[in-house]
């Protein structure tokens, strides 16, 4: 007798199981599951195989509970998050560039009139000239040269972060090899983007991929290169409409 008690009771929580899970599984298709899965119950289970603490429908339901939450960087961040967290970068950012020495500042700030003046003054007169253009492009060349030679006196002395690798020394060789290489164009526009690139690669090495620079040099390198970049953009927007005006100008002489 006890054999067959034993085999009709202990063994049904298997047939349960699989009901259960099936029927569990299609609960947003179906309303009308959880009254099927008390017939189940209420058929098969034997009154000895319960226990007072294990309730299979409701570790089935604790574990597709689980399968359907998403993962906390999935969940969208409200208007409020995203404001503080941008405004907490932005007043970081600041609190370095004031915390900069004062000569870096002002060589570093002095260092961006050459770039600015170019496009500046040729929008007051309403002109191109590719003089100052190819100077802007010149000193462009030099800055980025000089860059490049940051890292090697950053990585040089003993008590340094850096060490003199390859990895530090090599890669601060490849800004001023594109900038060389944005003087050996014939089209002033070619040389620009070509230095352009030269200024965007020495970002990222000193930012991301050589990461060891104080912080206050980080933000005077990011407003540097957006000053840099956009002035000689400036000046081939000022290329653009003035090529254009010549052209429009000899259209109508021409009819």
């Amino acid at each position: 007798m006890f054999p067959l008690i034993r085999r009709s009771c202990f063994y049904t929580p298997f047939k349960l199981q699989k009901v259960t899970s099936s029927r569990l599984l299609l609960y947003g298709k179906n309303k009308t599951t959880w009254s099927s899965l008390g017939l189940h119950l209420q058929r098969d289970v034997c009154p000895l195989s319960r226990s007072p603490n294990f309730n299979p429908a409701s570790a089935y339901g604790i574990k597709l509970q689980a399968f359907h939450t998403s993962l906390p960087f999935f969940k969208k961040k409200t208007p409020r998050e995203s404001e503080t967290k941008d405004s907490g970068v932005l007043k970081q950012s600041m609190k370095s560039l004031k915390d900069s020495p004062k000569p870096a500042l002002y060589l570093t700030l002095s260092g961006l009139i050459p770039f600015v003046s170019v496009p500046l003054a040729m929008a007051i007169q309403g002109t191109f000239h590719p003089e100052l253009a190819f100077a802007q492009v010149t000193y462009g060349a030099v800055t980025v040269s000089f860059l490049g030679g940051v890292r090697w006196g950053f990585a040089l002395p003993e008590s340094s972060p850096a060490r003199p690798d390859w990895m530090n020394l090599a890669n601060s060789t490849v800004p001023p090899l594109l900038a060389w290489q944005a003087l050996l164009f014939k089209d002033l526009t070619t040389g620009a983007i070509m230095l352009v690139i030269a200024l965007g690669v020495a970002l990222h090495y000193d930012v991301s991929l050589l990461p060891t620079y104080p912080g206050w040099f980080k933000v005077l390198r990011v407003v540097g290169t957006v000053v840099m970049v956009l002035s000689i953009l400036a000046t081939l927007l000022v290329k653009v409409i003035s090529e254009n005006q010549l052209s429009n100008s000899r259209n109508k002489q021409q009819n």
